[in-house]
Order: C-alpha cells, then structure tokens, then sequence
C-alpha cells in the first residue's frame, strides 16, 4: 500500500498536465472560424465621410512644362487678332504690364507672362465663346524681340531673337569674341537686373554653365586687362 501511495503521487502532476492540455484542445476545436470581409477599407475624411481607400482612384499631377517651349514675358509686346464674325472686331495691341497681364474687351483681365502662344490663344478662345461669340478664331502673335551683346564682341549691338539661345552662342551671333576680349569674365543681365557672370571658356566645355538668355538680357564681354595681352 506504501508503494501504491507513492506511485500516485508521483503520477499525479503528469494527470494533471494532461487533463489541462486535453482542455485546451477542446476550447480550440470548438471556437468559430474567422471571416474576414472582402470590401474595400474605409477612411474618413475631416467631415467624417466615409470613402473607399481603394488605391484606383487617379490623382491629377501637374505635367511638366516643355523647357523648349517658349513662353511670353512681362514688358513683351503682344498683339491679338480675332476673325471668323460676322462684325469685325479690331485687333489688340498691348505690352505685357508688369503683373504679368493683358487687358481685353469684355473679358478685362488674362494671365499672359508665362503662357505660350497656344496657352494663350486658347485661354483668350474659351473667355470669349460661347459666352459673348458663338465662333471665333484667336490668333496671338508678338513683335520681334531683341537681346543685346556689347564690349570685346566684333558685331557689337542689339541682336534678334529668334529662338532658345545661350550666352556663347549669342555672342558668336554678334560676330564672336575679338583679339582683345576676356572670354573668362562675361557679364549676363537679365531683364529683371540680375546679374551673372559667366567664363566661356568653361561654358563651351561644359553647357551647364551656359545660361540660357532670354529677350531683353544684355550680354557685355569685358576686355583683357593690359599685363595678359
């Protein structure tokens, strides 16, 4: 009886860890099987609005702008020519002002500095139709615009813009440097008065420090001082 006795008790925590195990097997077997919902997540907005949080919605970015594309400036002279009425309608001739604007019949007020010909004969097209026309043609167009090139230059003076140029190009189109030029120092300023100092001689090595001129810019290549000719 003794040894049954002890046999018992040393059984007796074993029984006890099984009975246990068995217990929570059974819990287990016995709990439901998740759902899990297949509809979109929903966020909240400030309103508390609730809105799908799909990620299929597009956002509108804004495109990049052609830096190739050029683009009207403020002191530009700009004249706009309507057609295609029964009455006529006469064109408008007016420098760009200061806020960078132009002021029209009817529509007063129209963004033009920094707007390309086609921006802007579409943004004058759709202020005026069909509100006030039912058809008309816009045609925008701008008198010559100049740059100028003086110093050790061997064409010096006001040159025609007719394109994206850049400060060593502008000055081979005044005639390139004379004997007497320093092409390390070469005063750019812009219309606006800033002002940027550029060596050629690097410029033509490296075009990214060729700026790029615009009209109005004034180009003055100093000359050689009397010890370095």
């Amino acid at each position: 009886m003794k040894l049954a006795g002890m046999t018992l008790k040393r059984f007796a925590p074993c029984a006890l860890t099984l009975a246990a195990l068995a217990l929570i097997f059974a819990g287990c077997a016995s709990a439901p099987e998740p759902r899990f919902s297949s509809s979109p997540e929903l966020t909240f907005t400030d309103g508390g609005k609730a809105t799908s949080g799909s990620n299929d919605s597009k956002k509108e970015t804004n495109k990049p702008r052609n830096p190739n594309v050029e683009t009207f400036r403020i002191g530009d002279p700009i004249t706009v020519v309507f057609s295609g009425v029964d009455t006529p309608i006469q064109p408008h001739i007016e420098r760009i002002k200061e806020d960078g604007t132009i002021t029209l019949p009817l529509i007063n007020s129209v963004k033009a500095a920094g707007r390309s010909q086609g921006e802007l004969q579409k943004e004058i097209h759709d202020r005026y139709v069909p509100k006030y026309y039912v058809f008309l043609t816009v045609t925008v167009s701008t008198a010559d615009r100049f740059y100028y090139v003086s110093g050790e230059v061997k064409g010096p003076g006001r040159q025609i813009y007719t394109g994206e140029t850049t400060v060593t190009k502008a000055i081979a189109s005044a005639g390139d440097f004379n004997d007497w030029a320093n092409k390390k120092t070469v005063r750019l300023t812009r219309a606006d008065g800033t002002i940027i100092k550029v060596n050629c001689l690097k410029a033509l090595e490296d075009p990214t420090q060729d700026p790029v001129v615009f009209p109005g810019d004034k180009i003055h290549v100093f000359r050689k001082s009397a010890w370095s000719l």
